[in-house]
């Protein structure tokens, strides 16, 4: 029996290498090398046991590339030593929201890495139905295609045109990968952030405006980038309650508010300016393929790029050892990705 090296995370704040037997391509599927994993605020939650509908042990990762290495039965869309991005999403197919095309919000969804073992290992079989194509693409970029395509998906939910007005809210991974693609996309887009960190992140690697979101004078400032007015598109990234609850104040009337940032609790929205405005108000959750090619042809046309968030990089060989230090424990860390 061939063995390999897989990370698991036993309970939460406690991460062990062990050796596993390495999958097979059961019929449909292919089996992977994998070259890059990214890692995710979902990692970090269930690191830290605040992840919920999630169990112990379980290995990490859901943002990956690899290398085909063997093919199952009856699987034929890959060839053996094809690089490709792996769509972590499993849906049933046969709910209502898989057959009206939503399968981003399947009823039973099953992401690999959260709900079932993932990539943090040497080897992970995945179904053909459940990869795309990155040939020309970057392995790093490759392993941000996944966040990136959950930014992708709430630009479209935003159904934002080009000279739009667009605040983004959080410039954590998903609000960079939100904002990079509105602007690519040809609006005009500022990002909002309390980190001045972040802020300059945002000015040096995206080239676009950052305000403090904190400051007294911040909505005098947003109307500045925008000739006076307030942005007709509020994409929310933070999952912070407060940013949340504050965006009808900061959306134009007759504009859309999406939130794919996620609070774990209520939230409370002033109902006189929500229907003074009559603001649109969507949620975003994860992305379709449609999404993920979208993101691939960004990147491979050099519109969108993994610098746009990533700013750290790992060996998969000392994760565990460095895991507390230099992912839990670092305010500077915005996107980390792992080198096998």
């Amino acid at each position: 029996m061939t063995m390999m090296t897989t990370l698991v995370i036993q309970q939460p704040k406690e991460m062990s290498y062990q050796q596993r037997a390495k999958p097979h391509a059961a019929p449909g599927e292919a089996l992977l090398k994998i070259v890059t994993a990214g890692i995710c605020g979902t990692d970090i939650h269930a690191w830290a046991g605040n992840q919920p509908f999630f169990s112990y042990p379980r290995v990490l990762g859901h943002e990956l590339c690899g290398e085909v290495v063997a093919l199952g039965a009856g699987a034929h869309r890959f060839r053996v030593g094809q690089k490709v991005s792996v769509i972590p999403y499993l849906s049933c197919g046969s709910c209502g929201a898989c057959e009206s095309g939503k399968t981003n919000c399947c009823e039973k969804i099953s992401v690999i890495g959260v709900h079932q073992d993932g990539g943090f290992c040497d080897y992970l079989s995945v179904p053909e139905s459940n990869l795309l194509d990155v040939t020309g693409v970057d392995a790093e970029a490759a392993a941000l295609i996944e966040p990136f395509a959950i930014s992708a998906h709430a630009v479209r939910r935003a159904a934002i045109q080009p000279d739009e007005s667009v605040l983004v809210v959080g410039a954590g991974p998903i609000g960079l990968g939100v904002a990079a693609i509105a602007n690519a996309a040809g609006a005009r887009v500022v990002v909002a952030d309390t980190s001045p960190f972040r802020r300059s992140h945002v000015e040096k690697n995206l080239a676009l405006p950052a305000l403090d979101a904190a400051a007294a004078d911040f909505e005098q400032q947003l109307r500045g980038q925008f000739s006076g007015r307030l942005p007709g598109k509020v994409i929310d990234a933070t999952g912070n309650p407060h940013a949340m609850n504050n965006c009808v104040s900061l959306i134009a009337h007759g504009g859309s508010i999406v939130f794919v940032g996620l609070h774990k609790g209520d939230i409370q929205i002033p109902d006189t300016d929500f229907h003074k405005k009559e603001t649109t108000l969507m949620g975003s959750r994860n992305a379709t393929q449609e999404d993920f090619e979208k993101v691939a042809q960004l990147m491979a046309a050099g519109k969108i790029s993994a610098e746009m968030m990533l700013n750290k990089r790992f060996e998969f060989a000392d994760l565990a050892e460095v895991f507390e230090a230099d992912v839990i424990n670092n305010r500077e860390l915005i996107k980390g990705v792992i080198h096998f």
